[in-house]
């Protein structure tokens, strides 16, 4: 696995600054100072040598016997943490981790659309953690991760209702729990892609639906087919955290939605013009992308599945991404609508962490800013392309966010992935070849396109023909009454802001028809 990097001489010397206040340990500090940058160079090979010599010099000096015995008699090896223990519960660290991001989608959509619906997008993504867990418990997680041998699908029946693992008394059974915690909070994620591009104008009693089928069939089939020993495991296709897994099914499925739905009452003019919606609470929506960033660090370093050193590069590269997607949107929505556009921003960081999920533990920090830029960027254009020229309505950007984006993110390890890399989280026959732009060839790139391709038409295919059963018998769709009204008041029967004064005209009023439903 990843080798520990050295100890920072850096934190080495704060130790002194924190730990000493008389004038006896700033002239050590002083010298300390002086040291250690004479052994910069020549010592490189040995900083434990540094680190006990600050050590001992930080420590309090009033007792020379004390400190004399201290060092010359052998410290008492500390009891270490037994590695299926500490994987366990790194699994269930970045587990609620992710379960956190729940949170952030929630606060992403409430606050990008209409204050009307804000209730029914917090309903909307409670429920899909409610059925979607129970589902994945019962059917999900045995058809995601049944034998190898089924290589499109199957079926363990020994993991359903977590079998064996269901009244644990062991470590296995203990280590299969906390896989199952694990995966179906990534389940969760994918599903609840769908609730912002279908905002504002869906049924509460259809998306139910479609969040049962997802959550129990569509995600854990495809699911199967790249991390649970299937056709694409098979060929080494990479998707370390999920880009493809988890966010282009929930994004290519948002699309599905989105089309078959139709757009929000008012969206669009005969002469297919765009009119803008504005969105009621953007601080609201900003918050969500914070909390999204730091859920990211479950969701990335957390697909190591145990707790290794490694974790720690892949924290390194989802960071660096985040942060160039963010700054790509910023500058290029600056050009186009020559102020600095803030929900374009937020959907660049986004874009940036769905890019890096694939290949975090492949690529290096270099190519992860550059994997993150292009996230960016692809995402700006993507959404005014799917508003614009699809005249698809997505409310929150969740097809290019998602979908796009993670579809560019899984191609990225075909380009920047790097053997060494990944070798350090594989093993030698599956881990990748060197990506095109590091020497590879197309061998890897051809691999990535062919999951991505068939992702998508499976998930797509599949989404439609749901979508459109789901419209046929209980209905998609709210009637334009209930839209106006909004669906908090029509769907619930309340209100996400009880007492505050809301705007009487324009698209974000509540009005009231005697045609509501």
């Amino acid at each position: 696995m990843v080798n520990h990097h050295h100890t920072s001489r850096l934190k080495a010397i704060s130790a002194i600054i924190f730990r000493g206040q008389s004038l006896f340990r700033t002239l050590c500090f002083a010298f300390m100072i002086i040291l250690v940058s004479t052994q910069m160079t020549s010592a490189q090979d040995t900083p434990a040598s540094v680190m006990d010599t600050v050590s001992q010099m930080a420590a309090p000096v009033t007792d020379t016997t004390t400190v004399a015995t201290t060092t010359t008699e052998a410290a008492e090896p500390a009891a270490s943490l037994p590695q299926d223990v500490a994987n366990i519960l790194w699994l269930c660290l970045t587990g609620f981790l992710v379960f956190f991001m729940q949170a952030g989608f929630a606060l992403v959509e409430s606050g990008l659309t209409r204050a009307k619906n804000a209730v029914n997008i917090m309903m909307k993504n409670l429920l899909d953690f409610c059925f979607g867990a129970v589902l994945f418990w019962a059917v999900g997680y045995a058809i995601m991760y049944s034998s190898g041998d089924s290589n499109f699908f199957g079926f363990d029946k020994e993991l359903s209702f977590l079998g064996s693992a269901n009244a644990p008394t062991d470590m296995s059974g203990y280590a299969t729990s906390a896989a199952w915690l694990f995966q179906v909070v990534f389940a969760a994620t994918a599903a609840t892609i769908v609730s912002g591009a279908m905002a504002e104008r869906t049924k509460l009693k259809s998306y139910i639906v479609y969040s049962c089928i997802i959550s129990a069939i569509i995600y854990p089939i495809s699911g199967h087919w790249i991390w649970g020993g299937g056709w694409l495991w098979d060929m080494n296709f990479r998707d370390f955290a999920g880009s493809t897994v988890v966010h282009s099914v929930g994004g290519w499925a948002a699309l599905a939605g989105a089309m078959l739905v139709g757009p929000r009452l008012g969206k669009y003019n005969k002469d297919g013009s765009v009119n803008a919606i504005a969105p009621h609470n953007m601080p609201l929506a900003a918050l969500g992308v914070f909390i999204l960033w730091f859920g990211w660090y479950g969701f990335n370093p957390g697909s190591t599945l145990a707790a290794v050193g490694g974790i720690s590069h892949i924290a390194v590269t989802t960071t660096l991404a985040a942060a160039t997607g963010g700054i790509a949107a910023l500058i290029i929505s600056w050009f186009t609508f020559k102020k600095p556009d803030l929900s374009m921003t937020l959907n660049g960081v986004l874009a940036g962490l769905v890019g890096i999920t694939a290949p975090c533990a492949s690529v290096s920090t270099g190519s992860a800013a550059i994997i993150g830029l292009l996230a960016g960027a692809i995402v700006f254009y993507s959404c005014l392309f799917v508003e614009r020229k699809l005249k698809i309505d997505d409310p929150v950007g969740a097809i290019s966010v998602h979908g796009i984006c993670g579809a560019w993110g899984t191609i990225a390890v075909g380009l920047f992935g790097q053997h060494s890399i990944d070798l350090q989280y594989w093993a030698e026959d599956t881990a990748i070849k060197d990506g095109l732009f590091f020497g590879g060839g197309f061998h890897q790139l051809g691999i990535q396109l062919t999951g991505v391709g068939a992702v998508f038409v499976y998930v797509f295919a599949a989404m439609l023909i749901i979508f459109f059963l789901i419209k046929k018998t209980v209905g998609l769709r709210v009637s334009d009454a209930e839209q106006m009204e909004g669906l908090d008041l029509g769907e619930h029967g309340n209100t996400a802001y009880g007492g505050f004064v809301l705007e009487s005209t324009g698209s974000n009023a509540i009005i009231k028809s005697s045609g509501a439903e």
